[in-house]
């Protein structure tokens, strides 16, 4: 099931922010409207639904304590950036207000001169958790989307620690929508950048698959309900500029589309 977040246009002025199914091929999806968060209310459709291209896609979660990122979790992306893989996942932390959705901007920060994209599948937790075993990490997912770590090089190489290179404001596009009922072991992640291929790699690539790093990041910090773990990106990066249009695809969530702009 696929679950989006959209904005409706509410008179002349105004928008209202909702949730709802998306059914449909592509280019002629429809939405249901659903009443509440569906991360904390059972999933009940209350209205008809209307064209997907009537209504304005969202982020389909804005992270209610933290996103957390896993690096060098493919070996050929460990490798192109200049070392070998790391035993254990290798996290870090972004603040929120890096999250923008599908239709919103990559606004190229005026701190850095070399910003690169990284395709990512993203978990999204759906329960309160905490040491959670191998076994039971599918009880505690809400489902997967797509992600883009949008990350400012020089920052990453100048600063150490990543907090500025990959948490900047518009740095963590999500979207287009959440997949509720997916089987994360071998989906195809690519990126384009102004429609030519430059990420191609498999979720079987990664080094510690989805039940393995939400084990060992709940064993770190207990886990919310609307919290994104992004799992790590395919060899291929590069960089993006203004006026670039940056899509990551996830083979059965779909494509999240961003354009690059320039800070004015």
């Amino acid at each position: 099931m696929r679950i989006a977040r959209v904005a409706r246009s509410v008179g002349e002025s105004g928008e209202d922010i909702t949730y709802g199914v998306v059914e449909g091929e592509p280019g002629a999806e429809t939405i249901a409207p659903i009443a509440g968060d569906p991360l904390y209310v059972p999933l009940q459709v209350v209205g008809e639904p209307v064209p997907l291209v009537d209504v304005r896609l969202l982020a389909p979660v804005i992270p209610r304590s933290k996103l957390i990122g896993v690096g060098k979790n493919y070996a050929d992306h460990a490798r192109e950036m200049g070392g070998e893989p790391p035993t254990e996942p290798m996290l870090f932390l972004m603040p929120n207000t890096a999250v923008v959705g599908p239709t919103d901007p990559i606004v190229y920060p005026p701190l850095s001169h070399e910003v690169h994209y990284e395709a990512e599948l993203c978990v999204v937790i759906g329960r309160i958790c905490k040491d959670v075993p191998v076994g039971r990490v599918p009880e505690v997912i809400f489902g997967y989307t797509c992600g883009n770590d949008v990350t400012a090089r020089d920052l990453q190489r100048s600063d150490g620690q990543w907090a500025r290179a990959k948490g900047f404001d518009s740095a963590c596009p999500l979207g287009p929508w959440i997949e509720t009922e997916l089987d994360p072991a071998d989906l195809s992640v690519q990126c384009r950048v102004n429609g030519g291929l430059r990420q191609d790699g498999r979720t079987s690539q990664m080094i510690h698959d989805v039940a393995a790093i939400v084990t060992y990041v709940s064993a770190a910090f207990t886990l919310l309900p609307g919290d994104v773990i992004m799992t790590g990106t395919p060899a291929g990066v590069g960089p993006i500029a203004a006026g670039d249009e940056v899509a990551v695809t996830v083979e059965g969530i779909g494509t999240l589309r961003n354009r690059v702009v320039g800070r004015d």
